[in-house]
């Protein structure tokens, strides 16, 4: 088996609206469908940021999701690449969104070769935003 590339991550969420707009208007994804009434879900919905998508879901009737905690296991943070950190942090702090990692006293700060953030969506993805990819 070969892959061809990463196509997308499914994000759930109780907050849909919030968690949406944040998506949207914060990160810049394209809304590409979404469908009501979708296997016992209030909303399932596609959104694309070039080559990348994001499935985002609501909770199956009846049900509650956990809250997310970087206690779990899996996967941990998305992670952006950006031309300028400052830029994009003054960005998202200019949308009202004030959850911020905190290193070393600082909501910036430098990681080997760069800069980075995190920011934590309205569902609790923590979203890591960086001027630099060590690792290509």
């Amino acid at each position: 088996m070969k892959i061809k590339k990463l196509h997308h991550i499914c994000i759930q969420t109780d907050c849909y609206e919030k968690s949406k707009k944040f998506y949207i208007e914060v990160l810049g994804f394209e809304l590409v469908k979404e469908t009501t009434g979708f296997h016992q879900r209030d909303y399932n919905t596609w959104m694309k940021l070039d080559d990348f998508m994001i499935e985002l879901q609501t909770p199956k009737s009846g049900t509650k999701f956990s809250k997310w905690s970087s206690m779990n296991s899996g996967p941990v943070h998305l992670s952006f690449l950006v031309e300028n950190v400052q830029k994009a942090y003054n960005k998202i702090k200019a949308q009202g969104h004030t959850d911020f990692k905190v290193k070393n006293g600082k909501e910036i700060y430098k990681v080997e070769n760069g800069y980075l953030f995190k920011v934590k969506a309205p569902e609790g993805t923590e979203i890591e935003v960086r001027d630099d990819a060590d690792i290509n």
